[in-house]
């Protein structure tokens, strides 16, 4: 039987807008709008979605780099929705993050020595020796070298410091790690490299992804079961085979319709949705996808489509298409 290490019950983040000569209030953007899922052990959830669909918001929101608006966050049973500086101090060994821009995230005085081995010093792994045995060994781990300890990250190519913030990431033996978008910025060849080093280290280091990304060829590869976001909201989640092969909500479909097809003698039959994404700011009544859909039908535009478990752990948020029931906002 598996064992839950994370679950997230209604978790909403909203960000102020502010404007007008006092710089009041005048609104709020709705990054994530309620938003349930959880993670087993071992598992790796697929996050995706268009950009500006709230995945990175959240994946910080788990990490607590955001305070959420509302909402619980259980890790190994724990809330750690509500923690002091101590308690996050501590929560950090546990949930980590590798991002996506594997430059911008180190440090350009830091030497890769540093960087990777700065958390063991903040968290007293041990004295010095200590710690630069456990980079030196970390570094290997990940495909580089000892004498690149010295060396600082522009240095190094793409792939390589991607390596670094991978091998950062798993100084502090954590439970959970959130990867953001962690090959989009790498060459193809270059990514399946560390595409297959994350699968690797997943057994080695016994942990649990939260892998977040908008392509979908990738997230089929990396993942167990798949969540598709759209304005905030996830409409869909499924186990990676059943959501691929048997989509059940129409953004689902349009998204695996774009997916490009390797073979140019084959045709794939698109669906292009119409208008653009609204304003997370002022998002439409009802179901949020509505305005694009072209099943759409009267309710749509007012009662809200219940998420729920169309069966064999498949969870989809359309009345029309995948049965289920409007609710009223």
């Amino acid at each position: 039987m598996t064992e839950r290490i994370l679950e997230v019950k209604n978790l909403k983040k909203y960000f102020p807008v502010k404007g007008g000569f006092w710089s009041k209030t005048v609104g709020y953007v709705h990054a994530v709008d309620d938003i349930s899922f959880y993670l087993d052990k071992g598992e790796t959830l697929g996050l995706v979605g268009e950009s500006g669909c709230g995945k990175s918001t959240a994946g910080r929101l788990i990490l607590r780099l955001l305070k959420p608006t509302a909402g619980t966050i259980l890790f190994d049973g724990r809330d750690i929705s509500r923690l002091d500086r101590e308690q996050h101090k501590s929560l950090r060994r546990d949930l980590q993050l590798i991002f996506q821009d594997p430059y911008a995230s180190l440090n350009p005085r830091m030497t890769v020595g540093s960087i990777v081995g700065e958390a063991l010093k903040i968290h007293n792994f041990g004295n010095g020796r200590e710690i630069e045995d456990r980079t030196e060994t970390l570094l290997k781990r990940v495909g580089l070298h000892a004498d690149h300890m010295r060396r600082y990250p522009h240095e190094f190519s793409g792939g390589q410091r991607q390596r670094i913030g991978i091998a950062r990431a798993l100084a502090l033996n954590p439970k959970i790690i959130v990867a953001d978008e962690p090959v989009s910025a790498l060459d193809v060849s270059i990514q399946a490299q560390v595409i297959n080093l994350l699968q690797e280290l997943k057994g080695e280091f016994q942990l649990s992804y939260l892998f977040i990304a908008h392509d979908l060829s990738v997230v089929e590869y990396m993942s167990d079961r798949v969540a598709v976001m759209y304005l905030g909201k996830i409409v869909e989640m499924a186990r990676g085979a059943e959501l691929y092969n048997n989509p059940l909500h129409p953004y689902t479909e349009a998204l695996l319709s774009a997916v490009p097809i390797p073979d140019p003698r084959l045709e794939k039959n698109r669906q292009i949705l119409q208008g653009d994404v609204p304003s997370p700011m002022n998002p439409p009544s009802g179901c949020y996808f509505h305005p694009r859909c072209m099943h759409r039908q009267d309710p749509c535009s007012q009662l809200r489509p219940e998420f729920f478990d169309n069966g064999n752990a498949h969870y989809v948020a359309c009345p029309v298409r995948a049965g289920g029931r409007f609710i009223e906002d």
